[in-house]
């Protein structure tokens, strides 16, 4: 689907599901890779809530046709303005054809979101994972031509883009077992979900009470998912696994890949301002097992899904 020209009410109107006409009912009900080309003056496209609404697109997999061809893309007058529809036609179709085929044929694993390791029927030990990165990179890989297996802990909300089989997990060990069990049938598996390292021995049938000042819990450590499947993997097999860090980030991530036998490593680090959980940008760098260090910028969390799915294709 193109919306060409896209004025700024539109785009303002598809990046709050605002759907008052057949052009946005159409939108919201399309399941096709979404591009728009917006055309409006100068102050309308530099206003804060033109670039705010732009951005949400982006967020939702949308793809904006900014004008960078041309003379008049390098002067203000021509900031925006629609692109060429010759240009646009150009783009879409070779953006179309690239990514439709990338992964033609592949089945990809990924795990995502937080585990949940219970306490008792009301508490849990978690994290804050969202599970947005695994589900763009999901996407992402589907959008390429990709079959998915999606191991999804407990987000709170669902994954209905056809292509993507989703199966719910909520403690380590259930994902261990989801994802042993799938990985046999894979090309690849990317490993994005946080996944706790320790589980409590006891978990009790009723409510804990409050008696005295504390309460020890004695926990063991769950199975090492990343390190299963980098001894089950078979040579046409990829892993990908990510490190989160807080000290010493490189040396502790290469340390993981070696370990776990995975083919790179992304990490990202909770000392970056706009990485790590909750937010919809990351900051990540890509390390191979070649001893590359690759780094980019803060992205949204939709292009770092690109950026990590374009490296596992040169080694697919």
């Amino acid at each position: 689907m193109i919306v060409a020209p896209a004025t700024a009410s539109t785009i303002g109107k598809m990046a709050n599901g605002i759907a008052d006409n057949m052009l946005l009912t159409t939108y919201l009900s399309m399941k096709a890779p979404v591009y728009v080309a917006p055309a409006m003056d100068l102050d309308m496209w530099g206003h804060p809530a033109t670039q705010q609404n732009l951005s949400t697109l982006r967020q939702h997999g949308v793809r904006v046709i900014e004008p960078t061809a041309g003379e008049l893309a390098s002067h203000l007058v021509g900031k925006g303005r629609m692109e060429e529809p010759e240009t646009i036609a150009d783009i879409v179709c070779r953006e179309i054809e690239t990514q439709a085929t990338t992964l033609k044929g592949k089945t990809i694993l990924i795990t995502a979101g937080p585990t949940y390791e219970r306490i008792d029927p009301v508490r849990f030990i978690g994290n804050y994972s969202s599970g947005k990165m695994g589900i763009a990179l999901a996407e992402e890989c589907v959008r390429r031509g990709a079959k998915v297996k999606l191991i999804l802990g407990p987000v709170g909300r669902e994954v209905n883009m056809p292509g993507i089989d989703v199966c719910h997990v909520e403690s380590a060990h259930q994902m261990y077992e989801a994802t042993t069990t799938r990985f046999p049938e894979t090309d690849a598996a990317i490993l994005c979900a946080a996944v706790a390292d320790f589980s409590p021995v006891n978990v009790a049938d009723q409510k804990l009470k409050r008696e005295g000042d504390g309460l020890t819990l004695q926990l063991r450590a769950t199975e090492d998912i990343a390190r299963s499947l980098g001894q089950m993997k078979r040579t046409d097999q990829r892993l990908v696994g990510f490190a989160l860090e807080t000290t010493d980030e490189v040396p502790h991530a290469l340390a993981k890949m070696q370990k776990k036998n995975l083919d790179f490593i992304v990490l990202n680090s909770l000392q970056d301002p706009g990485a790590g959980f909750q937010t919809d940008t990351n900051k990540v760098t890509i390390l191979t097992a070649e001893g590359q260090q690759i780094p980019y910028p803060v992205k949204l969390k939709t292009e770092v899904a690109c950026d990590i799915i374009n490296h596992l294709t040169q080694i697919l």
